[in-house]
Order: structure tokens, then C-alpha cells, then sequence
């Protein structure tokens, strides 16, 4: 039993750093912060992980990408908005692209795009404003959608889900 909490943290952690370094390093700047894909690690981690572990990599991962990029001021609500995401998903299929986790990327992703507008209005006071952001967190929901799909097929035929988690 020690040894799968240790297996466990040791991939959260390494998730955890591929979506700092696919959201920090790997991103394109917007009007008000960046578009990135490392919403399709945090998706993967979801249907690999147990909730708490898919839970801590989105909100670790993604603060701290917005920590050390100099948008901090994103890291509460990309936290907040991070955790929500991953309830959508699945780890019950011996598959990761399956039909409900195949789904979750609709509620997943208008939680990432109504989740920033509302963050940055909140944090603005305005709430027309925001509106020119949303056509960059679609553009990062979809392809982070498309990745996140790329991935789990390719996954899916290494069996790695009945293999190492």
C-alpha cells in the first residue's frame, strides 16, 4: 500500500510539471495573459489519478505557471477553475478517450472559458471587458481538447492505464 501512494505522487508530481511546462513555456500571449495546451495533461491526469492526486496536479500545475510567468494574479482562479474541471472526468474505463470522459470536455472547458470571464471581470469590476478574452480560452479549450484526445489514444493503445496507474 506505501508503495502505490508513492507510485501515485511520483506521477502526480510528474504531470504536475508537464502542465507547468506546457501552460509556462509553451503558450501564446493574449490580451490579458496566454493561450496554452496544458489543460489536455491536467484532463489526462484526471483519468489517470485519483481525484485528490488529478485535483492537486491542476491547481499546482496551473498556479504555478501563472506564479512564475508574472500573471499571479490568475494563479486563485486558475486554481479554482483547475479542481472544478477535473470532477468532469472519469477513471472508472479501462480506456482514457471513452465516451463520458470523451463528453467531460464540454463542461471542462466552458468551465475554463465562463470560469476566466467571471474571474477577470471580478477582479476588473467590468464585465464587458472580459468578453475579448473568451475567443482565446475557446481557442485554448480546443485545442487542449484535441491534444488531450491525440494523447489518450496513443495511451490507450500502450495500456498504460492497466499497466502503471
Amino acid at each position: 500500500m506505501k508503495h502505490d501512494r508513492i507510485r501515485l505522487l511520483c506521477v502526480a508530481s510528474l504531470f504536475t510539471a508537464v502542465v507547468f511546462v506546457f501552460t509556462a513555456y509553451l503558450h501564446i500571449p493574449s490580451h490579458t495573459g496566454y493561450t496554452h495546451v496544458g489543460d489536455a495533461f491536467i484532463y489526462l491526469a484526471a483519468c489517470l489519478l485519483p481525484l485528490p492526486y488529478a485535483m492537486s496536479v491542476g491547481a499546482v500545475g496551473a498556479a504555478l505557471a501563472d506564479c512564475l510567468t508574472g500573471f499571479a494574479i490568475w494563479a486563485p482562479g486558475s486554481i479554482i477553475i483547475k479542481v472544478v474541471a477535473v470532477l468532469f472526468f472519469s477513471r472508472k474505463s479501462h480506456k482514457i478517450v471513452s465516451p463520458k470522459n470523451i463528453l467531460a470536455l464540454l463542461p471542462a472547458s466552458a468551465m475554463c472559458v465562463g470560469g476566466y470571464y467571471l474571474y477577470e471581470a471580478l477582479i476588473t469590476g467590468n464585465f464587458i471587458a472580459p468578453l475579448s478574452g473568451i475567443p482565446g480560452c475557446i481557442t485554448q479549450s480546443v485545442l487542449s481538447s484535441v491534444l488531450f484526445i491525440l494523447l489518450g489514444f496513443a495511451l490507450d493503445k500502450l495500456k498504460l492505464i492497466l499497466k502503471y496507474v
